[in-house]
């Protein structure tokens, strides 16, 4: 597999160990856990799985390479489950491949579940739907595939072999769109009984607005904490508004560093029975797959035990960690002070962001003092006045006493705030992916940006 962090790019080894506890642990587990919350889901509805084929590379040996995620198409079997037909999974380019996933999924008036693995694939298909709607009626009404996308011809007249033309659908899904955006999952499929994607940790933005706009009054489960590594821990508790999830005591084994140690040489780790309610760990694995003693880098809060296995809550990755004077801001720190930020900026809607600490921008930083270089993409205002960009840096203060006082010495600068063009977030995300060989799958957006070529492209879509 191969695993990207942050700006360096690893490569794990994945077995038939790993993947069989994964799907004994995880899938079997959650799918027991969802048809109890969520007994529709038993139905013999499809699901819209949206789910972007790998490209493999092969090592000297002829090993393959590439993302941990099998294509649903790997199974005739698991694709009577879903609405995309199988050849749509041969298409290269996600684009194309996005496109029929909506034109299939709007043709079925019946779909029960939308599924991802991260809840910012489900918004993007959303936004992209928002975009080409209307193209994709006139496909509908025709019984046809746009010639906009690019597909090999003998993928393209198997895929046209399945479209006939529908007019009735195009007009009842013209008439949802011209009512709007919000709750327009809940209108198109009127017996859609849930959102299946992780949304917590830098997801979690991302699930909020589904539920404000696009999917709104739709249940959301988000059943794993999992990673390239392996299967870490289950949500049993899909009804419950916070994302918890119960650590696998067979899938990996868990150590754990106290949050106040992270800093020695040496630190000492506790385990499983050791560990205490309300306290900050970083968690270290070991697998079936020869991870031995291997530090994850996120930070887990244990937030209670089931029987005696301890539950837990994401809190951050250590390195999307902002420091430029030592005083260590995490992501779920920086995140709620941008909330409260902007519920302050009148008909501001936050869409996505990112932080770079100014050392990594030279002489674009503009600002002698080390400060934070904020990227928004926002909803509902073109413009924000400089008093209403610093309310951020006033937030911030509020919550961190550390940020604060090197605010007051002047060892740390103003924060400052860019707003960048709609669909900048989007671009980004398409070049990190191909900077690393990252799957759209398995791609997560940094919150802190640590590449300067990057921060530059965010720099070059700033509009004010």
């Amino acid at each position: 597999n191969d695993l990207w962090t942050s700006g360096h790019s690893a490569m794990l080894l994945s077995t038939k160990d790993t993947n069989t506890e994964f799907f004994l642990q995880g899938v079997t587990v959650c799918l027991d856990a969802m048809r109890k919350a969520f007994p529709g889901t038993e139905s013999l509805q499809r699901t819209t799985k949206f789910f972007y084929t790998p490209t493999l590379r092969q090592s000297e040996a002829g090993i393959p390479i590439g993302p941990n995620s099998s294509t649903p198409a790997s199974s005739r079997h698991m694709l009577n489950l879903y609405t995309t037909p199988a050849p749509a999974f041969e298409v290269p380019s996600e684009k194309d491949t996005l496109y029929l996933h909506l034109l299939f999924a709007l043709k079925d008036p019946a779909v029960g579940t939308l599924e991802s693995n991260f809840a910012s694939t489900v918004f993007y298909a959303f936004a992209a739907l928002q975009e080409l709607w209307q193209e994709l009626a006139e496909d509908i009404e025709r019984g046809t595939i746009s010639n906009g996308l690019a597909l090999d011809p003998k993928v393209r007249s198997r895929l046209e072999a399945l479209m006939s033309p529908d007019p009735k659908r195009a007009s009842q899904i013209r008439a949802h769109f011209q009512d709007g955006f919000r709750g327009i999952a809940k209108r198109l499929w009127p017996n859609l009984n849930l959102v299946l994607a992780v949304d917590s940790g830098s997801n979690q933005i991302y699930g909020e607005m589904l539920r404000e706009s696009y999917c709104q009054g739709v249940p959301f489960y988000s059943p794993f904490y999992a990673a390239t590594e392996g299967l870490i821990g289950v949500n049993l508790w899909p009804e419950e508004p916070s994302r918890r999830y119960l650590l696998c005591p067979r899938s990996m084994f868990c150590e754990f560093l106290p949050e106040s140690s992270l800093e020695q040489d040496d630190p000492h780790t506790l385990l499983m029975q050791e560990v205490k309610e309300g306290h900050n760990y970083e968690l270290v694995i070991t697998n079936a797959s020869g991870l031995y003693r291997y530090r994850v880098g996120d930070i887990v809060k244990v937030v209670g035990f089931h029987n005696q296995c301890p539950i837990i809550e994401f809190q951050y990755r250590r390195g999307q960690m902002l420091s430029v004077r030592g005083e260590k801001v995490s992501e779920h720190l920086f995140l709620a002070a941008l909330k409260k930020a902007v519920s302050q900026w009148p008909g501001a809607q936050l869409v996505d962001y990112c932080c770079v600490e100014s050392g990594i921008m030279g002489d674009s930083s503009g600002g002698s003092d080390p400060h934070y270089q904020v990227f928004l993409e926002l909803k509902g205002v073109r413009n924000l006045r400089e008093e209403q960009r610093y309310k951020l840096d006033m937030c911030l203060q509020q919550d961190s006493a550390v940020y604060k006082s090197f605010r007051i010495k002047g060892s740390i600068g103003p924060m400052r705030v860019h707003l960048v063009a709609p669909g900048a977030f989007s671009e980004l995300s398409k070049k990190m992916m191909s900077f690393s060989n990252t799957s759209p799958n398995t791609f997560k957006m940094h919150r802190v940006i640590r590449r300067k070529e990057f921060a530059d492209f965010l720099l070059g879509k700033t509009v004010s």
